[in-house]
């Protein structure tokens, strides 16, 4: 009796076995799908914001083998930060301010009456945030913008120096691009883990290993792209002399301006974040631009796009 069984078992195991085979076949012209990779071969386009095709392209042409997670998990953080990008634009064309948050400047949030979604009152381009203190506009009177506001009045516009330190600057500059400084801000800790504390002489010696363990990183902003500039930056960084990017950078810091009296009132980039940006791509940095120059500038102090009427600006030049 236990004999029977055994053999009608597999049996029928060998008959689901072979029709499952014979279907995969039949759907695919007789010839099995080579095994799909872990990631996908290209990373997520940087030049336009995702489509119903990139999140296509994440499925696998087997469904029971379900899906890339990985990649699944960046476009999530993509399109997280997409949505606050869109929300900020549609701040900025309703309030008729503007530019960069992070490094550069936050667009506001206006309501009707005058007043911030926040609360704040709007007064000469800044807002007045839940503790009475006027600042620069860009969403920092919302309760849950502490941390934002915490990185708005004790570390943008505050001169940097530093190899490592202004190394970590340029490095998150480039996470940003294309998002918003918030996602990067509320990374930063990861960022640092990652990166052995953005160590110049630590990084430069990271290894292909180390770069795949970033990809797979959920406490950073998994771009292949952005990852390998911010690698290849260190190698190039490590080759100089100590306090040699230190100078390089500061070495385009522009004469004292006058404060600007509303978000819309500074350039976003200017003659000396070009020429910055132009001599870092020449000596072989990447991810560089002018306008991530200039968000550079501002966050390191080399300028100071604090509003006239924001309270941090004191006596900053």
């Amino acid at each position: 009796m236990g004999s029977a069984v055994f053999w009608f078992l597999l049996i029928a195991l060998i008959v689901v076995v072979a029709a499952v085979t014979l279907a995969v076949l039949g759907g695919r012209g007789g010839v099995l799908p080579e095994a799909e990779p872990d990631r996908i071969a290209w990373p997520l386009p940087d030049g336009r914001p995702l489509a119903r095709a990139d999140v296509d392209a994440l499925r696998l042409p087997v469904a029971p083998r379900g899906y890339r997670m990985a990649e699944t998990d960046d476009v999530l953080d993509r399109l997280a930060a997409e949505l606050a990008e869109r929300d900020a634009r549609i701040a900025e064309a309703g309030g008729g301010t503007g530019g960069r948050a992070g490094g550069g400047r936050c667009p506001a949030r206006r309501g009707r009456s005058g007043r911030s979604e926040g609360g704040g009152i709007v007064s000469k381009g800044v807002i007045l945030g839940p503790d009475g203190l006027a600042r620069c506009p860009g969403g920092l009177e919302a309760e849950s913008m502490a941390d934002y506001r915490a990185y708005h009045d004790t570390e943008w516009g505050v001169p940097v120096r530093g190899d490592d330190a202004l190394f970590e600057r340029i490095c998150l500059e480039a996470f940003q691009s294309g998002l918003s400084w918030l996602t990067v801000l509320r990374r930063r800790e990861g960022f640092r883990a990652a990166f052995a504390g953005f160590s110049i002489a630590e990084v430069a010696a990271f290894t292909p290993a180390d770069e795949e363990r970033l990809l797979a990183d959920p406490g950073i902003i998994r771009n292949r792209a952005k990852i390998a500039a911010a690698l290849s930056n260190a190698r190039v960084a490590a080759a100089w002399a100590p306090g040699e990017l230190t100078s390089l950078v500061w070495s385009f810091a522009p004469e004292a301006g006058r404060a600007p009296r509303t978000a819309g009132g500074g350039p976003g980039d200017d003659a000396e974040s070009t020429a910055l940006a132009k001599e870092l791509k020449k000596r072989g940095f990447r991810f560089v631009g002018p306008t991530t120059a200039y968000a550079l500038m501002q966050a390191c102090g080399l300028v100071n796009d604090h509003l006239a009427e924001c309270h941090v600006r004191g006596g900053r030049p």
